[in-house]
């Protein structure tokens, strides 16, 4: 029977914490390897599977049991095999980041210091206005869909925000992510047992290179295992924990164009830069179910248009118009005015993915 109680950090154990991140599992089948005990997949040995069918569904279980049961996180390596779609991508959000700096001074760190990294929020929306042609290319990525849909089921609802980390960029504190991890210990401990435990079956955390990052320019500082402790949302806001979070995190090396996805859940923070010359540009994916409220508001309709007179331009295959697709317009029907907007012929009105896949078929 599933806790219902309410929870207070009285109710903290750092032994029962260090018991759940001592776990040891296999290798899961699918992936090619496991780096300090986070498994990594190669795109290339998978590309086979990401067509609808039994090959697609057992790999997209695996990855939804590694960030339930698992680790809490996975990457998917040369999930871009054409690195120019990321330089393009690339110099587009450098503009974008350049042009807010000049204006307002740039976004600042919800989990570190200013100074030393730029941000840049709901990159989604501003990539697709400002060159739709590369945001097109960009998120056709099927592996971004997949590893969405694996996590969040389908009509999954997409924002982006980038973070620069310049050289001496410092690195962020433990953290679990929204919903709850954005709520002071005292906001989220009004809050019974159960939601806690369904707050990271709304959100999936994912991550694109655009450089090659080494161990030492700082990629995201994971604690495997850690999105299994059923009060750790109130537990990250402790020293204690944030010390075992220091003492036992992990981090896997990223060349240009892998993805990295792991559990809201899970405890982790971005590394510090300690290179000379490495600009570790990262875009941030924060990955919303369909039953769940995002973080940022998105312009979608905004975007469709800027979006819909290119999907046919820039040669990408069925999946990848699917991938595109689910990334830019909205899935979901609800909600919805249904005075004025009534279902017809079924229990919700078509959706504007439906409508754009049927234009596309």
């Amino acid at each position: 029977m599933m806790n219902t109680d309410r929870l207070s950090p009285a109710d903290l154990d750092l032994e029962a914490f260090k018991a759940l991140i001592d776990t040891e599992q296999p290798k899961p089948v699918l992936a090619d390897r496991v780096e300090r005990g986070i498994p990594v997949y190669e795109a290339a040995a998978l590309a086979d599977r990401l067509e609808d069918g039994p090959g697609r569904a057992e790999m997209l279980d695996e990855w939804a049991d590694c960030l339930m049961n698992g680790a809490g996180a996975f990457a998917i390596a040369g999930a871009t095999p054409d690195g120019s779609v990321i330089d393009e991508a690339s110099a587009v959000l450098f503009d974008l980041i350049a042009a807010e700096k000049a204006g307002t001074g740039g976004g600042g760190d919800h989990f570190a210091a200013a100074g030393l990294n730029d941000r840049l929020w709901n990159s989604l929306k501003k990539h697709a206005l400002a060159a739709p042609e590369s945001f097109a290319r960009y998120y056709a990525n099927p592996w971004i869909a997949a590893a969405s849909e694996a996590w969040l089921g389908p009509r999954f609802q997409m924002t982006a925000q980038v973070n620069l980390v310049h050289p001496g960029g410092q690195p962020q504190t433990a953290h679990r992510d929204y919903h709850l991890g954005f709520m002071s210990q005292g906001q989220a401990a009004k809050f019974p047992m159960h939601a806690h435990l369904l707050t990271a079956a709304l959100t999936l955390q994912g991550a694109i290179a655009h450089v090659d990052i080494p161990i030492e320019a700082g990629p995201t500082k994971l604690l495997p295992h850690s999105q299994k402790y059923e009060l750790g949302y109130l537990a990250y806001h402790e020293q204690a924990f944030k010390d075992v979070f220091e003492e036992r995190f992990v981090q896997v090396a990223l060349n240009k164009g892998d993805l990295l996805w792991f559990n809201p859940a899970t405890f982790h923070a971005a590394g510090e830069n300690r290179t000379p010359d490495v600009e570790r540009l990262v875009n941030l994916f924060q990955v919303s179910s369909a039953f769940g409220r995002p973080m940022e508001t998105v312009d979608r309709s905004a975007m469709l248009a800027a979006i819909e007179p290119v999907l046919t331009k820039v040669g990408l295959s069925a999946l990848e118009q699917r991938a595109l697709v689910a990334s830019t317009a909205e899935g979901y029907a609800f909600p919805l005015n249904l005075d004025t907007n009534p279902p017809v012929g079924g229990l919700a009105p078509q959706t504007d993915q439906e409508r754009l896949l049927a234009e596309l078929e």
